[in-house]
């Protein structure tokens, strides 16, 4: 029987930890303290949860080896173990064998306890106490701050032994109806880090923030890196204890941005112009002063419609996680929380999709770069009904939960095109949608000011129907819509375009309130953050700033959906009808709205030319009366 010991410390960096030694003499292997599951390969097969197993075993010898698929456990504790309480588990030929990570000579039984027993039998982060003397300063993180990166030393960030602080604020929950799925991905990540965390970080469940930093740390002095939404940002600044430090997880400083953009003129900022000045200033996808294949733009060749007669892109299915009792426990809050009519929920429960780990988000980057990067970039723009992910990364969540740092990413992307396994257009698209897009949102969210969000230009004002908000999938014909709105409602996820044109464009057709549309996109997306969707649906998809952020509305007919899917070809609906029964809400809808808007869209050099094809519209007052008596109805 092969045996190996796995030694875990309360941090994953082996040069801060080095492996106590001597190793015990019982183990053929030692597995060094970084390694993490899904695979311990030196002990010779898959090994259960890191975080869990070993606390779990410890905790119940007997019973937990075998909830976790290991067969005949065998437990023992070795008489003058340096190790503390070890745990023996039996499998067919092989075992697992997990030890404390004590120093030789330490007392048993050290290693830190990650899980408490709730009454109901559940599992969960323990909630210690702050392990520090008064007047020592306590990190706090809040929970879109969970990566490695926002540890390192360093420009306001914490030193190695400081104390770290989470706070789990029910109001949070209770402020805003979220999608099911978002709050179950927030929680299982948060509690997640705290496990990983041990007994460094201090994890408090209180109804506020204010609630529980004051049940934490007192009077203590608190750090905190620069939080990603107005309102945390007001919270934090009306605290007299707490030193707001820069923030993380994002390429440009605040300060170099806002330089940049004042050089522009501070008004209409161009995506293109950012992000070219941030390859160049970063170095990625460039040969020398020249962009990588001498072209800055590669869109004309990431722009294809999906394969005819394929309904699937046929390709490896992206990284998807497995739940543990940290996920059981997350759900049994959740369906307690919702049953007492403390919080409620839209869209469905469903196994967790996106990762809430930092090893599941690199495995999910892995698994992307590794077999779905080379055909990101053709098919980016296309829709498949039964293919809602295609090729794309599904890296969103990752990224602004703070698992991921968006350097390693598109640094990761350029090396597999520079190695010869991914093209040059793939990798571009991805590189865009990163240092391009979504650093230039986080930055005109700041810079615009909070203000912005108030944008209204063109005076849209009709409260959100109950079917799109309830996402009621069932109650719409359209297909298009149908499928999409179907797609939110089950995972709170779908792909930029059917974000873009066809979720927003029915909004827009329709003159729905830009903010209900935000709020309603931020609670309903797994991805959704304040800094990410009002720039995002009040300037891009909503066109509710009159073009400080983009040149035109993104609205069109059917045509132009029927192009990029599959999705127009079983619909009842017909894209090229603009009136009649089979008329096309999206095609009749696009000409109603450019008739309600023609001043202002008629001077706009990009829109001009439809809306002077306005005049040849013989059943322009039958699309009037039409879409007029269409109201909220679902298409």
């Amino acid at each position: 029987m092969t045996r190996a010991v796995v030694l875990f410390t309360s941090d994953l960096r082996p040069h801060d930890h080095p492996t106590p030694r001597p190793v015990p003499t019982a183990a053929d292997a030692e597995v060094a303290p970084h390694v993490r599951a899904p695979g311990v390969h030196t002990a010779g097969f898959d090994a259960p949860s890191r975080d869990i197993f070993p606390t779990d075993c410890l905790l119940d010898p007997a019973a937990a080896p075998r909830r976790h698929g290991i067969r005949n456990p065998v437990v023992q504790r070795k008489r003058r173990d340096p190790y503390g309480t070890s745990c023996a588990v039996g499998h067919p030929n092989r075992s697992w064998r997990t030890g404390s990570s004590t120093s030789p000579g330490a007392p048993a039984s050290t290693t830190p306890n990650l899980c408490s027993t709730s009454p109901t039998g559940r599992r969960a982060p323990r909630t210690p106490a702050v392990a520090t003397e008064k007047g020592h300063a306590v990190h706090w993180l809040f929970g879109d701050q969970l990566g490695p990166h926002f540890l390192t030393p360093g420009d306001g960030g914490p030193g190695r032994d400081t104390p770290l602080l989470m706070i789990e604020a029910r109001s949070v929950f209770r402020r805003r109806r979220f999608h099911r799925a978002k709050a179950h991905l927030i929680l299982s990540a948060m509690r997640h880090r705290a496990a990983e965390l041990g007994e460094r970080m201090t994890y408090v469940r209180a109804d506020t923030y204010r609630q529980g930093l004051e049940e934490a740390a007192g009077d203590r002095p608190v750090t905190v890196h620069h939080p990603t939404s107005y309102a945390a940002l007001r919270l934090v600044r009306s605290l007299p204890q707490v030193t707001l430090s820069p923030a993380r997880g994002f390429l440009v400083p605040m300060d170099d941005f806002a330089a940049w953009a004042d050089g522009q003129g501070g008004e209409r900022l161009r995506q293109e112009d950012f992000y070219r000045w941030v390859r160049k200033g970063h170095d990625l996808l460039m040969d020398g002063d020249a962009p990588a294949g001498d072209r800055w733009n590669l869109d004309h060749d990431n722009r294809q419609p999906p394969p005819r007669a394929a309904s699937t892109l046929q390709v490896p299915a992206p990284f998807r996680p497995r739940e543990d009792e940290i996920d059981d426990e997350v759900r049994h809050d959740l369906d307690r929380w919702e049953r007492d009519g403390d919080v409620a929920f839209v869209g469905r429960d469903a196994p967790r999709a996106f990762p809430a780990s930092r090893a599941e988000a690199r495995a999910a980057l892995k698994r992307f770069l590794t077999h779905r990067l080379p055909t990101f970039g053709p098919y980016e723009d296309a829709v498949l009904a039964a293919d809602p992910v295609m090729s794309h990364s599904l890296l969103s969540s990752s990224l602004n939960l703070g698992l991921l740092d968006p350097a390693e990413c598109v640094e990761r992307a350029e090396a597999e095109w520079r190695a010869g396994r991914a093209p040059l257009n793939s990798v571009e698209g991805f590189v865009r949608q990163i240092a391009g897009w979504r650093e230039y949102v986080w930055q005109l969210y700041w810079y615009f000011g909070e203000d912005y969000r108030r944008s209204n230009v063109l005076r849209h004002t009709a409260a959100l129907p109950h079917w799109w908000s309830e996402l009621d999938a069932d109650a719409v014909e359209a297909r298009c819509l149908r499928t999409v709105l179907s797609q939110v409602r089950d995972t709170g996820w779908t792909h930029h375009i059917p974000r873009l044109m066809i979720l927003g464009s029915y909004a827009l057709q329709r003159g729905w309130d830009p903010a209900a549309v935000t709020d309603w996109f931020h609670r309903c997306f797994v991805d959704g953050y304040d800094w990410v969707m009002v720039p995002n649906v009040v300037g891009m998809s909503q066109y509710a700033d009159g073009g400080r952020m983009t040149t035109k509305p993104y609205t069109s007919g059917g045509a132009y959906v029927h192009r990029m899917s599959d999705l127009c070809g079983p619909c009842r609906y017909r894209p090229g009808d603009r009136t009649g029964e089979q008329a096309c809400p999206y095609t009749a809808g696009y000409w109603a709205f450019l008739d309600r808007h023609r001043d202002r869209l008629g001077r706009n050099h990009r829109t001009a030319r439809p809306v002077h094809q306005l005049g040849r519209l013989t059943d322009l007052p039958e699309v009037r009366r039409q879409e007029r008596d269409r109201g909220d109805a679902p298409p």
